[in-house]
């Protein structure tokens, strides 16, 4: 019970440290994205997850203490409330997995809009914004994609404009004319995640599943410990 949640507290210690700099960083990538031209209000919201990282990192501190304070010191108000605190959490959880199957549709059609936006500010910005063509640059090499759904959302913008041709990374690296960008069919940056999240799935029901079964034990645990202390002090 004491490793498992020194555990908890070193993650919840971790996920403090990220939220904090994600707020006192203003140049992060949540900030970058609050500057797209047009991007949907519910896109805004995305600015504010360092709280929602501070919280659940100030969540797991207080879980941590009270699991390992409530082990050493057989305390059964401690252990009682990392009881309670797990099962919210739990609860919270599969709530939010019910509401995320249930509204998918809803989940689709705020990506579509959000892809309209960001093919707007591409054709815009791309080229003329240090900031917008920095993190679309990052963005392709590392998902080896081109654009939001393909090349073609370059070909107003200012950089092919400018030089006529288009990013590297929609041919490969060799002179991107609109001829050679035609013939590679490197595909967009959002069919490319939705391929790489598609052939991770298995990886990530198995870790929300491997969450899951932490807390269950979580709960079985502190509670059997609450029930033991309870028999020796009776």
């Amino acid at each position: 019970m004491f490793l498992f949640n020194g555990v908890i507290f070193l993650a919840g210690a971790a996920i403090l440290g990220v939220g904090i700099w994600v707020k006192v960083d203003s140049g992060s990538i949540l900030g970058l994205l609050g500057k797209i031209e047009g991007a949907p209000s519910e896109l805004a919201q995305v600015q504010n997850v360092g709280y929602l990282l501070i919280a659940v990192g100030a969540v797991l501190l207080i879980l941590g203490f009270l699991g390992c304070c409530g082990a050493i010191r057989e305390s059964r108000c401690m252990l009682l409330m990392f009881f309670i605190i797990i099962l919210i959490v739990f609860i919270a959880e599969v709530a939010g997995a019910i509401v995320l199957l249930v509204f998918k549709p809803l989940a689709e059609n705020l990506i579509k809009q959000f892809g309209i936006e960001v093919v707007k500010t591409i054709t815009k910005k791309y080229g003329e914004n240090a900031d917008i063509t920095g993190l679309l640059n990052t963005t392709m090499t590392t998902l080896k994609c081109c654009g939001f759904n393909n090349y073609t959302d370059f070909t107003d913008s200012p950089f092919v404009k400018k030089f006529n041709y288009y990013p590297d990374q929609c041919c490969n690296g060799e002179v991107c004319t609109d001829a050679v960008a035609s013939n590679m069919v490197v595909q967009g940056c959002f069919p490319a995640l939705m391929k790489l999240i598609d052939d991770n799935s298995v990886v990530i029901i198995a870790v929300a599943l491997g969450i899951a079964a932490l807390e269950l034990a979580a709960m079985i645990v502190s509670m059997i410990m609450y029930c033991k202390i309870g028999s020796k002090q009776n």
